[in-house]
């Protein structure tokens, strides 16, 4: 198996067994967000909080 998917078959099998399909699809979206983020910061691809404020203010 590849990582990836046991990654996937050990987040659904600590799951409630009554977990319906949008639930377990919604878990998997954030937990990948949550591994990019990590990774994004990892590789230094963030920015400042004051910039971060900067752009949002600009909006």
């Amino acid at each position: 198996m590849q990582a990836d998917e046991q990654k996937v078959l050990n987040i659904i099998g600590r799951m409630p067994e009554d977990s319906n399909m949008d639930e377990i699809i919604y878990r998997l979206y954030v937990l990948h967000k949550i591994s990019s983020g990590q990774g994004a910061v990892k590789q230094g691809k963030t920015i400042a909080g004051e910039e971060f404020k900067r752009e949002i203010d600009s909006w």
